[in-house]
């Protein structure tokens, strides 16, 4: 071998090396499931949509735009609400799970979610998305007419286990949160009820005030304003306190010594699964912030929605235990339709 044939060989030798050696590099920042770091700075530097899943005018959308209009001040960017409907939610859900993972897009989730998937309604779950942060958790709380025979939740519970099936219960339509959250009841406490189906949880209130069904298993927010006017009365929540919409309603532990699991309804904001989680986390500390701030609290408080402020790691916890709770419920309902 010639000396010009050896320096051949180790310029090849050495091209190599630095070959592998930008191979490494690019793949130790580039590694699949590790987010580049450099995604959130300057983050966000346009307006944010906020999709909301329901129609204008419902608790949903009042909570998002007050939150919305308060995140704005951590941002720095306008953050537009978006009514996407249909499909008892999918429809919003959907869009929010497919939307571009840059943070721009973000979904107000709703506990729908762990329900649709089991009944064959949504092709996705709470794992397509990061969650962000939970703002609201609202329990069911049994209420009747003001002139109800029944003055306890002990007197109703009675009722329901010696006349099964013959208390009619509104429900926000089959296989709803509220409908679950009936028949969550009946478990832990060995009442049954006549399930009635509405359009929602309005007409279901509705009908109780029309006296077509008995009781109804809302969250104390969809009927504050009747109770206030004495038209309607509450006799118990199911939850392990007391809601600040309705203090002076008993939990099922303070009125009848039992405990059952809760169900209740839930809203919380989550971006795409594959969102860099410095992005994420520039959101998470963005809309806890918003969520904590007196304003936003007062208005919720006003109109009796219940706060519950956690991490995105907390909120996935809670869409977990959710979504496996009804794993195993909603077959056993024969409301699968999978």
């Amino acid at each position: 071998m010639n000396r010009f044939t050896g320096k051949r060989t180790g310029y090849a030798a050495a091209a190599a090396v630095l070959a592998l050696a930008l191979i490494a590099g690019l793949w130790t920042a580039f590694r699949p499931g590790e987010p580049d770091k450099r995604a959130a700075e300057g983050f966000p530097q346009k307006p944010i949509t906020l999709i909301v899943p329901y129609s204008a005018g419902g608790g949903t959308d009042t909570m998002a735009r007050a939150l919305a209009r308060s995140a704005e001040r951590e941002l720095g960017q306008p953050v537009t609400v978006v009514n996407r409907t249909g499909g008892g939610g999918a429809v919003g859900l959907m869009e929010g799970a497919e939307a571009r993972p840059d943070g721009y897009t973000v979904t107000f989730m709703v506990s729908e979610l762990t329900i649709l998937p089991h009944l064959g309604l949504l092709p996705i779950t709470y794992r397509d998305f990061k969650p962000i942060a939970q703002t609201s958790f609202d329990p069911s709380a049994i209420t009747v007419r003001a002139d109800a025979k029944w003055q306890t939740a002990a007197e109703f519970l009675a009722d329901a286990k010696s006349h099964p099936g013959e208390i009619k219960m509104g429900n926000a339509g089959t296989g709803s949160i509220w409908h679950l959250a009936a028949v969550t009841l009946e478990r832990g406490t060995g009442a049954q009820f006549r399930h009635i189906p509405y359009e929602g949880a309005g007409p279901a209130v509705s009908a109780l005030l029309s006296g077509f069904v008995d009781a109804v298993p809302v969250s104390p927010a969809e009927v504050k304003t009747y109770v206030e006017e004495g038209q309607l009365r509450t006799l118990v929540v199911n939850a392990d306190e007391r809601s600040k919409a309705l203090p002076d309603v008993p939990t099922l532990e303070e009125a009848t010594g039992m405990r059952t699991d809760f169900a209740g309804t839930f809203r919380g904001l989550a971006v795409p699964s594959g969102t860099p989680d410095p992005v994420a986390a520039v959101l998470e500390h963005a809309f806890i912030e918003a969520a904590q701030s007196g304003g936003f609290r007062s208005e919720m408080e006003a109109s009796g929605l219940g706060l519950r402020v956690r991490s995105g790691k907390e909120f996935e916890k809670q869409l977990q235990e959710s979504h496996d709770r009804f794993a195993e419920m909603i077959p056993e309902l024969g409301l699968s339709r999978n």
